[in-house]
């Protein structure tokens, strides 16, 4: 069993990797070296690691993080974080997507965000992103059902990783993220505590495996209540 991770040495992709081996696949990172948002690249890409076995298992967790006001966003940082989180998971879920049918099985997680459903400050670009990632790998699910492929989303809350501690200065982090901001109207975490990697690892290769048979569509968050089950 062959497993594709986008964003591999990211704080969750590296965890995704890490319980994915555990489950027995053969794990391949697709990673800095690779542009998701290149199309060619990531055909050439699939077309190489196919050539070893088939991709059973695909799974998004490449994104960037741009944050500021709407009103204040640049084109670029706009352009940057679309091309990342949406059009990245477009690529190369197509990509993997048009060699499952043939084979008739495969499985498909998006790592998106609670912030696709929720309204955050500064961080419109994001969670535009991960609302269109969400709803790509919805119909995506839709379309390839009928191949016996599920596609599912985890929408991961506040993590502990690089890209949490970026958002505040320094160890106020964990604690912001904990506690809320009531002045941001973001409310805390009622479980007391950010997810770590594994959290969110265990819940991909939860909707990878046999266990979620007949999950496909779904969007699973793990949040510790942030978003109030929202």
């Amino acid at each position: 069993m062959i497993a594709l991770v986008s964003g591999a040495s990211g704080g969750i992709g590296s965890a995704v990797c890490e319980r994915l081996a555990d489950d027995g696949y053969t794990v391949v990172g697709l990673d800095a070296e690779i542009d998701v948002t290149s199309s060619a690249q990531v055909e050439s890409f699939v077309d190489h690691v196919e050539t070893s076995g088939p991709i059973t298992a695909l799974v998004n967790a490449a994104g960037v993080l741009r944050t500021g006001r709407a009103v204040d966003l640049s084109d670029a940082e706009w352009a940057d974080t679309l091309a990342v989180n949406a059009s990245g998971v477009f690529h190369v879920s197509r990509a993997v997507a048009r060699r499952m049918i043939p084979r008739h099985s495969g499985a498909i997680v998006t790592v998106a965000s609670n912030a696709a459903k929720t309204a955050r400050q500064n961080m419109a670009a994001y969670a535009a992103s991960k609302a269109a990632a969400t709803v790509f790998t919805k119909c995506l699910g839709l379309e390839l059902a009928e191949f016996g492929i599920r596609c599912n989303v985890v929408a991961p809350g506040s993590t502990d990783t690089p890209m949490l501690t970026g958002l505040w200065d320094g160890s106020d982090a964990i604690r912001t993220s904990v506690e809320g901001a009531p002045g941001a109207y973001r409310v805390g975490i009622p479980l007391g505590r950010v997810a770590s990697p594994s959290d969110v690892a265990e819940a991909v290769a939860f909707l990878l495996s046999d266990r979620a048979a007949h999950i496909t569509m779904q969007d699973l968050t793990v949040d510790g209540g942030a978003c109030l089950g929202v």
